[in-house]
């Protein structure tokens, strides 16, 4: 059995003690910059069996990973070698960090950074004799010119302790690209010259930087199934935990607490129409009139986000001047299309809304006041869950009047990497030229690049097959900002694209959350349904991330966004359904009208949901899959091996009048809320331990709430609390 080598680390050293003065780190921030270098000195770590620094999307792992640089420079490490994504930009971005963050320390000979495409061939040995770092982008010319320099050009390097550094170490979109072997061939091409440069080195160590634990489970095809279904991660040599800034906002903020009625969060998204989007991908002169911008249905959302960009800037920059403090300039990202086209398209769209914005504005035209008195009160509900003071909107009708006749609002095109390297500013991030920003682009901005003081983003990516990583890079929203900034921030896309982004942060949460809590040795479940209507193991290399349920305790699973059929048509299915559970509760052996639910067989209530199902109709955007709840209902009945097996409890309420709205204008998805010791969830939670339970809420279905008129079932599934983690895949890759 393999014991941990006991190493005591220098901590005091000159690099470790620069970086530390200069960004002040927290406790948390050093504990895991030292276990991590103590992991790197006594653990042996390479590609295939890496160290592994785990953070969010924009959480500061960079901030991280130079600290460890800093320690191991300290603790007899000479190079470190950082391999990046494939980008110019982001390698300017690296590179500019590294020389910001060591500046004093290159500037009294003590340290050299290098683009490694720009590495000089007549270094002497004083420059060889200080600590190095090698920016290597993840492309097969960087890794000829690095494999050049240690062993042709600079072969005394070789024999020096080298740390690899894999940043943003994430390939989970090569295992969607099913019908691209080029990409999967390049992969493979890299990580075999990666293999041979380490091979070949006499002292090395190598970490991987990742926001993605998914790519810690896209295993080869022959992978091991454990115990008959649970698929284990790649097992890291060991793993640290960034820690999570305390103004970090990240997928909790959007996709979770976003459904607490009132709070800050469930203001952020903002429903964007499919049909915008189609608007957006090309000109169209006849759905897009120049003359009609400001009030055409075809763009009501590209308006909604431009005129909210404008009023919540001006009002966090008449906030800031209250406070005394540095105006502060923003930035809104449209991001919809990778093409050209599209982009001129949209800018020319962006452009000709900013022109009548002004145009209305000079001459005090009442549609300039609405206009910013929508955005002003849209905005006012998510400030006033903060303490902060507010202008008058006759104030913010002037601010933002000044900023449109003054052309305080720039718009740029961001799709190559031409355009990225000239918005650079000196620190690596897009370039704030002017108070208000807006930047229009595709794949370009999927790359990492830095964008400051983001308070809106405009999304449309809309793929037939959405990507893991991809799409987590893609949020640009994320990040460490301050909560004055969040309140004024918006988020706009379908309601399709939004359910997908949150299922994928959901999946993410969980897989993060099971690694975290059980190491390396933690499982997750990852099943399917086969031809034949069993559940079978599945291959996390096989799915698709926008055709997967995840399971966990105590889950609720419900529709949501719809409405009933009209009376003459479900009236007689409610009755059955009414009949069904009659009947079912009095044969039960279980049956106690005291406790307010009964036991029945899964084949019994999966027939009754089938019922249900016909009596909804789903809005745009949202989808009930009846197959789906049907098997993972089967999945979670049969999963522990009781005497309940097969079985399914059932709490059953009649005369509910929920809204089908909320306030906020939402759809309602808590029906199932608790309410007193009674509540249902908490009796379907208490009840389904090894077994599921499903609510069956009989509402009135009034017309004042919402609803068609008529009586209708409201079906809650509750996973038990023995329920393994488990990714349920309802297509996969073949």
């Amino acid at each position: 059995m393999n014991t941990k080598t006991k190493v005591n680390i220098k901590k005091n050293g000159m690099f470790y003690n620069y970086l530390n003065e200069q960004n002040n780190y927290d406790e948390n921030l050093k504990g895991t910059i030292e276990s991590t270098v103590t992991n790197l000195i006594s653990e042996p770590t390479t590609s295939n069996r890496p160290g592994m620094l785990l953070g969010k999307i924009q959480s500061g792992k960079t901030r991280t990973f130079i600290g460890v640089m800093g320690l191991a420079y300290d603790n007899g490490y000479d190079l470190v070698i950082i391999f990046t994504k494939v980008s110019n930009a982001l390698v300017k971005q690296t590179y500019e960090r590294l020389s910001r963050e060591f500046s004093e320390l290159v500037e009294d000979d003590q340290m050299r950074i290098f683009d490694i495409m720009s590495l000089p061939t007549n270094l002497r040995k004083y420059d060889l004799s200080q600590k190095l770092a090698f920016i290597v982008k993840k492309e097969t010319k960087n890794l000829d010119r690095i494999y050049d320099a240690l062993f042709e050009t600079y072969p005394d390097l070789a024999n020096k302790r080298i740390l690899f550094i894999d940043d943003e170490a994430d390939f989970a979109s090569v295992a969607y690209e099913n019908n691209k072997e080029s990409n999967i061939t390049e992969m493979k091409v890299i990580a075999g010259k990666i293999d041979s440069l380490r091979n070949q080195l006499s002292s090395t160590s190598f970490l991987q930087v990742t926001a993605t634990p998914y790519s810690l489970y896209l295993q080869p095809e022959d992978m091991a199934v454990h115990e008959h279904k649970s698929f284990q991660p790649i097992r890291p040599a060991f793993t640290e935990l960034v820690p999570i800034h305390d103004k970090y906002v990240g997928g909790d903020m959007y996709f979770e607490k976003s459904e607490i009625e009132g709070h800050m969060a469930s203001f952020l998204y903002q429903e964007v129409l499919e049909k915008e989007l189609d608007v957006l991908k090309k000109q169209d002169r006849r759905r897009v009139k120049n003359n009609d911008l400001l009030t055409s249905k075809s763009v009501a959302g590209i308006r909604k986000a431009i005129v909210n960009f404008l009023v919540g800037a001006s009002i966090r920059r008449w906030q800031q001047s209250q406070m005394g403090e540095k105006l502060l300039k923003y930035s809104f990202i449209i991001h919809t299309e990778r093409g050209k086209a599209a982009h001129a398209w949209q800018e020319n769209v962006v452009i000709g809304i900013e022109e009548q914005l002004r145009d209305v504005a000079i001459v005090d035209d009442e549609l300039f006041y609405s206009l910013i008195k929508e955005s002003y009160n849209n905005l006012k509900d998510s400030l006033s869950t903060i303490d902060i003071s507010q202008p008058t909107i006759e104030e913010t009708i002037e601010i933002v009047k000044e900023a449109l006749v003054d052309e305080y609002l720039i718009i740029s095109i961001v799709n190559s990497e031409k355009d990225v390297n000239e918005l650079l500013d000196e620190t690596g991030q897009l370039r704030l030229r002017s108070p208000f920003n807006i930047f229009i682009g595709g794949q370009i901005l999927d790359r990492g690049v830095t964008i400051g003081n983001l308070i809106g983003f405009y999304y449309g990516r809309n793929p037939k097959t959405f990507q893991q990583d991809t799409v987590l890079q893609h949020s640009r929203m994320y990040g460490a900002r301050p909560i004055e900034d969040v309140a004024v921030t918006r988020f706009y896309t379908t309601q399709k694209i939004y359910n997908v982004m949150k299922r994928m942060h959901e999946f993410d949460s969980e897989l993060r959350n099971a690694f975290e809590k059980g190491g390396h040795q933690q499982g997750v479940v990852f099943i399917q349904k086969d031809g034949l209507n069993q559940i079978i193991p599945c291959s996390p290399n096989k799915i698709l991330l926008s055709n997967i349920s995840i399971i966990k305790p105590k889950k609720r699973l419900l529709p949501i966004g719809f409405q009933t059929g009209y009376k003459t048509h479900i009236k007689s299915k409610v009755e059955m359904i009414d009949k069904l559970l009659e009947q079912a509760e009095y044969k039960s052996q279980t049956h106690d009208k005291s406790k307010g639910y009964f036991l029945m067989p899964v084949d019994e209530v999966k027939y009754i949901l089938s019922i249900i199902h016909s009596t909804l109709i789903m809005e745009d955007g949202y989808d009930w899959d009846l197959e789906e709840y049907e098997s993972i209902l089967d999945y979670l009945s049969y999963e522990q091996e009781t005497e309940l097996s097969g079985n399914v409890w059932v709490v059953t309420k009649q005369n509910r009048n929920i809204k089908r709205v909320d306030s906020n204008g939402v759809y309602e998805n808590s029906p199932d809320t608790p309410k007193g010791e009674k509540g249902e969830l908490r009796i379907a939670r208490d009840i389904a331990q090894d077994i599921p339970a499903v609510i069956l809420l009989r509402q009135n279905g009034l017309k004042e709430n919402g609803w068609n008129g008529t009586p209708f079932w409201w079906p809650v599934i509750v996973a038990p609390a023995h329920t393994t983690p488990t990714v349920f895949a309802k297509k996969t890759i073949r």
